[in-house]
């Protein structure tokens, strides 16, 4: 028993000696940035004793400070337990926002609001609970692109960031690795290229990058080409030698005398203490962009615009500002051709970590930052988009679910579905009218089609048969017109409104609709009167009458149609009054129906109204109603036509 108990003092005296050795190389690795040798470390305390704080505390402080928060959350509420701060809260909340945890996260929030009266500090939660907020109302930005991991190009371990320049494929990869990064347990990166045509890459054809050599224990990522092809910039820094820079900074090779030039430090970097990377050029590679942990940005990690210099470097970097940058982090800059810039953020409403998003002109010139939505972004990391052809298909980055290793390149293609076609053909028939008889087919007439801007759009004579055929769109309103000489030109309003299948319910690519309509043409003659049909007066009056104005507007249509010709507007009484008053009363009604034409926008110059009273009766001793209704009439002749 006595035996016993001094081997249990024993053991317990090693296992606390052993635990303050393992503390001590634990706390050496978290404060040097070993961030996943440090996980390491503090797990096997763990295992003796789980409710360790400090243990608790370094293992998730790795996780979020190696951009892998998500797996720190039961370390946080360890933490939380005995230790409830604004700090702690507020870091579990980040963890649960990034599992897409959403209410347990907001509760988080809220709670790590009781820990703290500092406004900014308050600001900062309020604006992550609100990030989740609007997260649910995010809709797709290209509603028909989609997402395809490029599995024949990916690995186990990290293949991120592509870009393509001169018909190459650049990307950075853990495959061929020397040595392992310590923050996060993973292999180091180099930079790779193939060649590549849109979104096809030759991943037999893989080679390390040709233009410099990697170098070995440490990482190469994140690269940037310039428009011409004549400037690599990258990213490089977690060196193993302590001889080495102490960041990760932006270094630039130069096309030289048939060749790259060995990488060089860049200026733009301005401190070797802070981080610089994910370098893009702008379209025109005037201006490049980066991202950047240097004071004064509005959080972790800010994105940056520096300009082309006279001696080709690039300097006076600028902060692009609060409505891009957040108190969170942003990287991957990607400046499009029509003035839009993508870019990564995890300050930004979103899904969980890393989101593309777009910073576009709103209202009013200012910016608005769209997230991409569900099928470009995850609640994992996706970012380092690039186009192939603008905006329609590209790659990026993604380390969520489902790929091929850590993080991997996918590529996305807008796939729209094709709109189903519905051609409109329209037979157009031209008819001459004759007097007693079934209108006549009426060829070579010019027969002319107008869109709905007036624009003509087609135009062609009649055939043998009277035909003209056009195409036209669905749901479109049109003016055809058609005239020859000898006739009255005449125009109609033509609409094919409601007149085609709703293209929902079509199952064919294309569909063609055949209508038809026909225009029957007057014959133009001199001095030949044609009577107006309809037009009444009431008893003694000479005013128009709203349905005699409905039969004039179709004189003025003439008129319109007609430009050159001149009429003589007449109008005739029956028999039943004297002559004078007839004679006055047909006078004033001609002129009444002359002015209402006028008023209608035809020149007065165009027309002449004359009153015939009584003095022309079709029916001579008329004794009925209907007869006298045939001598009481309003006609028009015409008296010009204009060369």
């Amino acid at each position: 028993m006595k035996n016993n108990f001094l081997w249990t003092i024993i053991s317990v005296t090693f296992l606390l000696g052993s635990c303050k050795s393992l503390q001590e190389k634990g706390n050496d690795q978290f404060l040097s940035g070993q961030y996943q040798y440090a996980i390491g470390t503090f797990s096997q305390i763990l295992d003796e004793d789980p409710e360790n704080q400090e243990a608790n505390r370094i293992v998730a402080e790795s996780y979020r400070l190696s951009n892998r928060v998500e797996l720190a959350s039961p370390y946080y509420e360890k933490l939380v337990e005995e230790s409830p701060s604004f700090q702690n809260y507020f870091h579990l909340g980040q963890s649960l926002k990034a599992q897409q945890k959403d209410e347990e996260a907001r509760a988080a929030f809220e709670k790590a609001k009781d820990y703290t009266q500092d406004e900014s500090l308050l600001a900062q939660t309020q604006r992550q609970i609100e990030a989740i907020n609007l997260a649910a109302g995010i809709e797709e930005y290209w509603p028909y692109h989609e997402l395809v991991n490029y599995k024949d190009l990916n690995t186990a371990g990290d293949d991120y960031a592509p870009i393509v320049s001169e018909n190459f494929f650049y990307f950075t990869s853990a495959r061929q690795a020397s040595g392992i990064y310590a923050a996060t347990g993973t292999p180091y990166t180099k930079l790779f290229r193939a060649r590549a045509e849109d979104l096809r890459v030759d991943v037999s054809g893989i080679s390390a990058l040709p233009e410099f050599q990697n170098e070995e224990g440490l990482n190469q990522a994140a690269m940037a080409i310039s428009p011409d092809g004549n400037t690599i910039i990258y990213s490089r820094g977690n060196s193993t030698s302590p001889k080495d820079l102490p960041e990760t900074a932006l270094f630039v090779s130069y096309f030289r005398g048939g060749g790259f030039t060995q990488p060089i430090w860049m200026p733009v970097n301005e401190d070797e203490f802070w981080w610089n990377s994910t370098p893009a050029f702008s379209p025109d590679g005037e201006a490049l962009y980066f991202a950047s942990n240097r004071p004064g940005g509005y959080g972790g990690i800010d994105l940056y615009k520096a300009t082309k210099l006279a001696n080709g470097d690039f300097g006076n970097a600028v902060n692009l500002g609060p409505t891009i940058n957040t108190p969170g982090n942003e990287l991957f800059p990607r400046m499009a051709p029509d003035g839009k810039f993508f870019f990564a953020s995890d300050g930004h409403p979103g899904y969980g970590k890393l989101d593309i998003f777009v910073a576009e002109s709103g209202e009013n010139g200012q910016q608005k930052i769209i997230n991409l939505g569900e099928n470009i972004n995850s609640m994992a990391d996706d970012f380092g988009i690039f186009f192939t052809n603008y905006p329609k298909e590209g790659f990026l980055s993604s380390n969520r679910e489902g790929g091929q290793g850590n993080d991997d390149i996918y590529s996305f293609e807008d796939k729209t579905p094709k709109p189903k076609i519905i051609n409109v053909l329209l037979t157009v028939t031209t008819k001459e009218r004759v007097a007693g008889e079934p209108d006549q087919i009426l060829e070579q007439a010019r027969v002319v089609l107008y869109d709905g801007n007036n624009k003509q759009i087609g135009g062609d004579f009649s055939n043998s048969t009277g035909r003209v055929r056009f195409t036209m769109e669905p749901q479109a309103d049109y003016t055809i017109i058609a005239s020859k000489n000898g006739y009255f030109s005449k125009s109609i309003p033509y609409t094919t409104r409601g007149k085609t299948p709703d293209p929902a319910t079509l199952v064919q690519d294309v569909t063609n609709v055949s209508l038809d309509t026909t225009l029957v043409l007057d014959q133009l003659i001199l001095d030949k009167s044609i009577i107006l049909e309809n037009i009444y007066y009431d008893l003694d009056k000479a005013d128009i009458r709203a349905d005699a104005a409905v039969e004039l507007d179709k004189l003025v249509q003439i008129l319109k149609d007609n430009p050159a010709i001149r009429i003589e507007l007449s109008s005739h009484t029956d028999d039943r009054s004297s002559d004078e008053y007839n004679q006055n009363l047909s006078q004033r009604r001609a002129q009444s129906a002359v002015d209402y034409i006028v008023s209608q926008g035809i020149a007065a110059d165009r027309l002449v109204a004359k009153g015939y009273g009584e003095s022309q009766l079709i029916i001579q001793n008329a004794t009925t109603e209907e007869e006298h209704q045939v001598n009481r009439r309003t006609e028009f002749k015409v008296i010009e036509i204009k060369e």
